[in-house]
């Protein structure tokens, strides 16, 4: 099993598969690697790199005022550092586009690229609210199967999504226990969300703009209740020539397998390359 320790001292869990152009796959708050399998095909002719961030899937938990974008994008250059990478083109969604800006504000030299999955410099708080109305908490299904019925009724943002894909989803989500489903991530990364709804977030627009001269792309969810219109399209403006795909059907997040979301990233990876 892949793994490398942080300086801090947390053994985190990672893939590493393939060859060519490194592509670092950062996934959403909750999330871990099994986050991106539908996309891994468009990436297979590449080096597909994902990363469970501390705290959540395969990786051990940690300290959780340590449940920072800070320490993660640390724990990412850390990764990089292990495998012996200079630098990458990273995909980063929701938490993981987040974690990208901060990179490319930080230390440019080590992206090659940077495609945004349902997430810009501006958040809608609906969106968080929503957000807090799950994270940390046990779900109230028995079973996968139940979880899985449930779900369109829960992501109202989603349409003309086959079943099957919702078992899939929930399995990423959730497992089967005797006691009912439990979550693969620390609960207590909820408190740091928290404290974030409380507060005014800072202005991160700069950290958007450090991505300038680097190939952007740009997938929203047009359901989206995390990232709305008018940030999309100030996004667009001041990057006219980023790949930008509108998702019809989606909200927050797209799976990435959508024809749109896959035409853009294509032309971002070989702007890369």
């Amino acid at each position: 099993m892949p793994r490398f320790t942080t300086t801090d001292g947390v053994s985190l869990y990672f893939t590493d598969e393939g060859s060519g152009l490194p592509v670092l796959c950062l996934s959403g708050l909750t999330r871990n690697g099994t986050d991106f399998d539908y996309v891994a095909p468009l990436l297979s002719g590449y080096r597909m790199i994902r990363l469970d961030y501390r705290g959540r899937g395969q990786s051990d938990y940690a300290d959780p005022t340590s449940y920072t974008t800070q320490r993660e994008g640390m724990d990412a250059l850390e990764l990089l550092d292990h495998l012996g990478i200079d630098a990458v083109a990273v995909l980063g969604t929701s938490r993981g586009g987040m974690i990208a800006m901060g990179l490319a504000a930080m230390v440019p030299q080590r992206l090659l690229g940077i495609a945004l999955n349902d997430i810009g410099p501006e958040l809608d708080m609906g969106g968080l609210d929503f957000i807090l109305t799950y994270l940390g908490r046990k779900p109230a299904y028995a079973t996968l199967a139940e979880a899985a019925a449930a779900r369109p009724a829960l992501m109202p943002g989603f349409k003309n999504v086959p079943m099957a894909r919702w078992e899939d989803e929930v399995a990423k989500f959730y497992f089967e226990t005797k006691d009912g489903l439990d979550i693969p991530y620390d609960p207590k990364l909820r408190h740091g969300v928290e404290a974030m709804a409380g507060q005014t977030l800072p202005d991160l627009w700069p950290f958007f703009d450090a991505m300038a001269g680097k190939p952007l792309a740009i997938v929203w969810g047009m359901n989206s209740d995390l990232l709305n219109v008018d940030c999309v399209d100030e996004m667009a403006r001041r990057r006219p020539d980023a790949h930008v795909a509108r998702v019809p059907d989606r909200g927050h997040v797209p799976f990435l397998d959508e024809a749109e979301a896959q035409a853009v990233l294509k032309a971002w990876l070989k702007d890369i390359a």
